[in-house]
């Protein structure tokens, strides 16, 4: 069926004028009829059944329920608000308080107390029970009524009917043409659009109807607060800043000694008091600052107050009166009572169950919910969103006629649409890579198939890098970007993995991390024990071990410190046994460096660490990359230190991979070899990795071995044709597989090297495709020409080549890095030209999907383009 047109406002009242009562199914339209009013009338003119029958305007029935009976029942209050819904709904479409009684599924002694209770409560619908629209009433049986829209009206509200009644329809036979959708990309940008036609000036003329409870309404309560546009119907009493603080900090009291920082973040924002991002991931009770010390203190006495207490001692610290708390604390019989984990959850789940009354300035825009409206009167009506998120959840209950109840709610969805003299759709079409699905109902009401808004009637608004004009489409800030010149492995990690997350992480501060202050620690103390290793040999170990675990203690609880303090010893002998035996000779061969950042342990014991051996810092606008060595420990052999798991040799060199780029790409040893062969030219170069943890186990064991917890990356300063002519290669193949060892003894390095010289090795690095290529077809004839009858030729060559393959994925090759060197010039043009916005940082990388494993801001990850 089509959208049916609707009936103004002033169409209603020009066929409703000669009535001196009319009935409408809700409060917004009769007020819109009675302000059409253009003569005296005596008396209410148009008005709700509920209206009519409480002699004012509608209160939360349900709220008032529970309240009476949470001081007078010892029932659960979950159970108490369940029953009273129930009751109330059964009430209001079978017309009858005690109807629930015949649905047996649904009566406990709870549902029984709440009837008996609601037997005499003044409530809305008890008022409605009793009242009708006739001569006995008071009313003059010789009026004449008409009831708008009666199908609309539940059973309990027709009750107060009169026998003979006129019924007006709330719409007419004619089909609605409705406006184009405005699709966006996002939902700020719907939000900007909005601010671009909506001014003080214009606020008392506009409504925007949406999803009260959805991320429109805290968007659009944001953003016309910044820019002092009034508006009313939005934000309810549980959504008050300090009312949520106070309720958060009330939970916080009872998280125990794990809470950090960043769990009561909220609260001390809302106190005015700084919450460092740095601090974020730190235990609060590890943490010296003010405010937090007032937190602490607040939950270290929180059960000897009373929740009035509690509050009082809130407001105070904020500077803010919360009298209206403190009245509905009252209501609810909390007051006076201790405040106990349980009561904090029934104070929670009452307000995340109950609209408790604000007041208002009913003045400005007005902020419909999709949901509870039927009717907006103002002359701009702005519909934002209209996903699935406008679709009621039908009432499950066999009370319920399901049927009728939905056509109730079409009805209120159409005329919904038509509110307003200049109505506009703002919508978007995807998002998180997924497509919205429109409201349900459109479904119902339109003929066109369609599965998103932009395949029904639609105009596309797409951000523009030019100026484009007015209206919805945005223009461009016009500001300069600045160019990025380098690159470190880690930020070239994180872009390649997911530019949207690598921006992200240059935008955001990041808090430290557990694994990153005990990694920093054991990097400062590799760093001084190289520089001061006589200092360290005189120290007590178990007083560095303190040291460390004062400054790390703030992430971890204290049943951890012992397993920590083990950690942390077998960590520092590990390092010291290996550079006592693996370590530095010399430094004549480096210029001199006056050291890179602090260190914990040079300020520990007064002592500079400025050996141009450690933390070597380099940046090379020519290669476009930068980094810091932790440990050169020769000309040709550089080091780093690691605490995480160990990598194995193929993993290392994997990780580098370029194209394509691997799942989880860590160019570490590329780009730092990449830097120090211009450093060594033409010298073999080596890069290890020291997984000082790995061997913890063993040590504990007795039985580690320190070359267990290295994994060393060497770079030819050679192609790898070049390198398989090699004498190195050569000797490689005689300390192989047995076949292979046996085949080319006999064939000697001087026929060898004149067998490949004349052959270019295969790029692949699958062995199947290397068996089955020219290149393996080539090498075994040549080699079974030049070898004796019994030597089985084919199989060592298969060997050979097993073992030259394996050779290239455990190395890098002048090719590699070449290659690496122009990936990253390639990166650094695509990064400025994305920062330049030419086009979006996407969230995909180069390997497609990011590894969500290896990102920093997962939660503003929307996924795909968005």
């Amino acid at each position: 069926m089509p959208i049916r047109r609707a009936k103004p406002a002033e169409s209603l009242y020009a066929e409703l004028a000669e009535y001196d009562l009319v009935v409408t199914p809700d409060a917004a339209l009769a007020s819109a009829i009675n302000r059409r009013l253009d003569r005296p009338h005596f008396g209410t003119f148009a008005t709700t059944p509920r209206r009519l029958a409480a002699g004012r305007r509608e209160q939360a029935e349900d709220r008032r329920a529970f309240l009476e009976l949470v001081g007078e029942t010892d029932h659960d209050w979950k159970a108490v608000a369940y029953a009273v819904g129930n009751v109330l709904q059964c009430w209001e479409h079978t017309g009858r308080l005690d109807a629930i009684f015949a649905y047996d599924a649904y009566v406990d002694d709870a549902t029984r107390e709440v009837v008996e209770v609601m037997r005499t409560l003044r409530t809305t619908s008890k008022r409605l029970s009793e009242y009708a629209i006739d001569g006995d009433r008071g009313v003059d049986e010789d009026q004449s009524v008409a009831v708008v829209g009666h199908d609309q009206l539940t059973n309990l509200e027709r009750s107060v009917l009169p026998d003979a009644f006129d019924r007006v329809d709330l719409f007419t036979d004619e089909a609605f043409d409705y406006p184009p959708f405005h699709v966006f990309e996002s939902a700020t940008d719907i939000v900007a659009a909005l601010l671009d036609t909506v001014s003080a000036r214009n606020a008392d003329r506009v409504a925007v109807v949406l999803d009260g409870g959805g991320k429109y309404s805290s968007l659009v309560e944001s953003a016309f607060e910044a820019a002092d546009i009034p508006f009313y119907g939005g934000p309810g009493f549980a959504d008050d800043p300090h009312h949520r603080a106070f309720l958060r900090l009330l939970r916080l009291c009872f998280q125990g000694s794990e809470t950090t920082v960043g769990d009561a973040a909220p609260v001390l924002s809302r106190l005015g008091i700084d919450a460092p991002i740095a601090d974020r991931e730190r235990r609060l009770e590890a943490v010296d600052r003010p405010g937090v010390e007032w937190l602490r203190a607040f939950r270290d006495r929180v059960e000897d107050r009373t929740f009035a207490a509690a509050l009082d001692a809130y407001a105070t610290e904020a500077g803010v009166d919360l009298s209206r708390l403190d009245e509905e604390l009252e209501s609810l019989g909390l007051a006076d009572d201790r405040v106990t984990e349980g009561a904090v959850g029934r104070l929670a789940y009452y307000l995340q169950t109950y609209e408790v009354p604000v007041d208002r300035d009913n003045e400005g825009v007005i902020l419909a919910d999709a949901k509870s409206s039927a009717y907006v009167d103002r002359p701009v009506v702005f519909h934002l969103g209209m996903g699935e998120e406008w679709t009621h959840s039908a009432p499950q209950r066999p009370w319920v006629d399901t049927e009728t109840q939905f056509e109730r709610y079409v009805g209120s969805f159409q005329r919904l649409l038509q509110s307003g003299d200049r109505r506009y759709y703002l919508v978007q079409d995807a998002a998180g890579g997924e497509p919205i699905t429109p409201c349900l109902y459109l479904g119902d009401l339109l003929d066109e198939e369609f599965e998103r808004f932009s395949d029904l009637d639609s105009v596309e608004h797409r951000r523009r890098p030019r100026p484009t004009g007015a209206g919805f489409d945005r223009e461009s800030t016009g500001v300069a970007p600045e160019s990025v010149e380098t690159v470190s492995q880690s930020s070239l990690n994180s872009y390649v993995n997911s530019p949207r997350d690598y921006l992200f992480g240059r935008l955001l501060d990041a808090p430290d991390r557990e694994r990153f202050v005990e990694g920093n620690l054991f990097h400062d103390f590799a760093e001084f024990y190289v520089n001061h290793p006589e200092v360290v040999a005189a120290a007590d170990t178990d007083d560095l071990v303190d040291d460390m675990v004062a400054e790390a203690e703030a992430f971890f609880s204290a049943a951890d410190e012992t397993l920590r303090r083990r950690k942390y010893r077998i960590g520092l002998e590990l390092i010291t046994e290996y550079l006592d035996g693996a370590g530095p000779d010399a430094d004549d061969f480096l210029t001199p460096s006056s050291g890179w950042g602090t260190n914990f342990f040079a300020e520990r014991f007064g002592e500079p660490v400025d050996s141009p051996l450690t933390e070597r810092w380099f940046e090379d606008d020519a290669l476009g990359v930068k980094g810091k060595i932790d440990l050169v420990r020769s000309p040709t052999q550089l080091l780093d230190y690691k605490s995480g798991r160990k990598k194995r040799l193929t993993q290392v060199v994997t990780g580098a991979a370029t194209d394509p780029p691997a799942d989880v790409p860590n160019f570490q040893a590329a780009l730092y070899l990449t830097y120090y062969r211009t450093v060594r030219p033409d010298e073999r170069l080596e890069f290890t990795f020291f997984h000082f943890l790995e061997p913890m186990a063993d040590v504990i064991a007795g039985d580690a071995d320190l070359d267990d917890a290295l994994t060393t990356v060497t770079y030819h300063p050679v192609s790898f044709d070049e390198y398989v002519s090699s004498r190195e290669a050569f000797d490689r193949l005689l300390d192989g597989y047995a076949d292979c060892r046996e085949t080319f003894e006999d064939l000697g390095y001087a026929a060898y090297e004149g067998i490949v010289a004349q052959l270019t090795f295969p790029e692949t690095t699958d062995r199947g495709e290397l068996r089955d290529s020219e290149f393996a077809a080539a090498f075994t004839a040549a080699v079974d020409a030049e070898t004796a009858a019994d030597v089985d030729a084919e199989k060592g060559v298969d060997q050979a080549i097993r073992e030259l393959n394996g050779a290239r994925k455990r190395a890098f090759f002048e090719e590699d890095l070449d290659a690496f060197e122009a990936f990253v010039e390639e990166r650094l043009d695509e990064l400025n030209a994305r920062r330049a916005g030419e086009e979006r940082f996407p969230v995909d990388g180069l390997a497609g999907e990011p590894n969500y494993r290896r990102v920093d801001n997962r939660d503003l990850l929307l996924g795909g383009d968005r």
